[in-house]
């Protein structure tokens, strides 16, 4: 199964080479043929030259994407997907937060019939390290909301770190992608999917700072609330 790995970027010039690096190990040990498509919000650190330098190195395709401003993360994403080719998209963070060592496992998993499959923080045998208290509360809260106000039986449904089949994402109602959360979008809109969670454990990034602040949770209330109206349920 051919991949595209999407990395949607601001301000990584620092972590990005090596997150690069990275997956081109990971992909080649397991002989997983992949692209990359990297969509930069015009990042004023140089992110998007840092990444056409490296990949200048690396033995797989690097599509960089540059956008003319800060336009949220979800949005980068199906930016990414639109721009990709391959039969399955994995997305993931360029900080070092997502280990790229995982993407086989999750691309195993849809070859072995899931439609999605979610990195996962809160499935058995995944965790979160590094995090600072009000941020554990947050992402708490927010998985919370998202489980309750739609049924979902996925224990993670905010992750940012997924792999999904394109028809998937592809085939029904356009996706809005609003704020940073395309993983609940996805979920709420494809009730029919078949999901596996892969667990993992997120570590804080080292680098540059979180992008989430409170715009980023006044768009989550706001996706939530539009996926209500939708009368959404998840899988």
């Amino acid at each position: 199964m051919r991949a595209s790995i999407v990395l949607p970027t601001y301000n990584e010039r620092d972590t990005l080479p090596g997150i690069l690096r990275r997956l081109a190990a990971a992909l080649g040990s397991a002989g997983i043929g992949a692209e990359v498509v990297v969509v930069d919000d015009s990042s004023p650190d140089g992110t998007a030259e840092a990444a056409l330098e490296a990949a200048r190195e690396l033995p797989l395709p690097v599509t960089v994407v540059r956008r003319p401003g800060k336009a949220g993360l979800a949005s980068a994403v199906l930016e990414g997907v639109r721009r990709s080719q391959g039969e399955a998209v994995v997305v993931m963070d360029s900080d070092g937060s997502h280990p790229p060592e995982l993407i086989p496992r999750l691309l195993g998993a849809l070859e072995g019939g899931a439609d999605i499959a979610v990195g996962s923080r809160y499935a058995p045998g995944g965790g979160v390290r590094g995090w600072p208290l009000l941020r554990r509360v947050l992402s708490w809260g927010a998985t919370r909301i998202a489980r309750a106000a739609f049924g979902l039986g996925v224990r993670d449904p905010v992750s940012g770190f997924f792999a999904a089949r394109r028809e998937v994402l592809s085939a029904g109602r356009p996706l809005e992608g609003i704020g940073y959360k395309i993983l609940l979008e996805v979920l709420v809109t494809r009730p029919r999917a078949q999901v596996v969670e892969v667990p993992y454990v997120f570590v804080n990034r080292a680098r540059g700072r979180s992008k989430l602040g409170t715009g980023e949770i006044y768009n989550y209330v706001r996706l939530v609330g539009r996926l209500l109206r939708r009368g959404g349920r998840g899988p």
